[in-house]
C-alpha cells in the first residue's frame, strides 16, 4: 500500500508542477500575446471604422453632386468666366445648396480632422481639404459663406475662413 501511496503523491506533484508550469507561461507568453491580438484587433477596427466614415461621407458628396447636376442652371459647375445672373429663385436655390454643401463639409471636419492626425486619416482628411478649396476658389461660394457659417462649428468655420482667404488670395495672384 506505501507505494500506491507513493505514486499517486508524485503524480500529483507533477500535475501541480506542470499546472504551475502552464500558469507562468500564460503569465509570461499568453497574456503579452493576447493583449498584442487586443491592440492589433483594435487598430483594426478603427482603421475600419475611418474608412466606413469616409465612404459614407464620400457618397453624401456624391448625393450633392447629383443636385448640382439636376440644377444645372445654377452653373454651379461653371468654374471660370463671368458670374451667372440668377433670378430670384435661382439665388434661393443656389443659396440651400451651399448650404446643404456647408453642412457637409462641416460633418466631414467633425469626424474626420484632427489637429495631429495619423497618415491614414491625413490621407482621408486631404481629399475633404481638396473640395473645400475648389468650392472656395468661386467668388459666388465665399460672397455666400459668411450666412451660411452663422451656427456652425467654430472650429470648422474658422478652417473653412482660412480655406476662402487663401484661396480669394491666390485668385487675385
Amino acid at each position: 500500500m506505501q507505494v500506491g501511496r507513493t505514486r499517486s503523491s508524485v503524480a500529483a506533484v507533477f500535475d501541480l508542477q506542470t499546472w504551475e508550469f502552464l500558469s507562468y507561461f500564460v503569465t509570461v507568453v499568453g497574456l503579452p500575446f493576447a493583449i498584442g491580438v487586443f491592440i492589433w484587433e483594435q487598430r483594426r477596427h478603427r482603421q475600419q471604422e475611418e474608412e466606413e466614415i469616409y465612404q459614407r461621407l464620400s457618397d453624401e458628396y456624391t448625393d450633392f453632386m447629383k443636385l448640382v447636376l439636376q440644377n444645372a442652371d445654377l452653373r454651379l459647375l461653371q468654374r471660370a468666366g463671368p458670374a451667372a445672373d440668377l433670378t430670384p429663385e435661382q439665388s434661393e436655390r443656389r443659396f440651400a445648396l451651399f448650404n446643404v454643401l456647408v453642412a457637409l463639409f462641416e460633418r466631414a471636419y467633425l469626424l474626420v480632422y484632427e489637429d495631429d492626425m495619423a497618415p491614414q486619416t491625413q490621407r482621408l482628411w486631404q481629399s475633404w481639404e481638396d473640395y473645400m478649396r475648389e468650392w472656395c476658389r468661386r467668388p459666388e461660394f465665399r460672397a455666400e459663406l459668411p450666412e451660411v457659417l452663422q451656427g456652425e462649428d467654430p472650429a470648422f468655420a474658422e478652417h473653412i475662413r482660412r480655406i476662402a482667404a487663401a484661396e480669394e488670395q491666390r485668385g487675385r495672384s
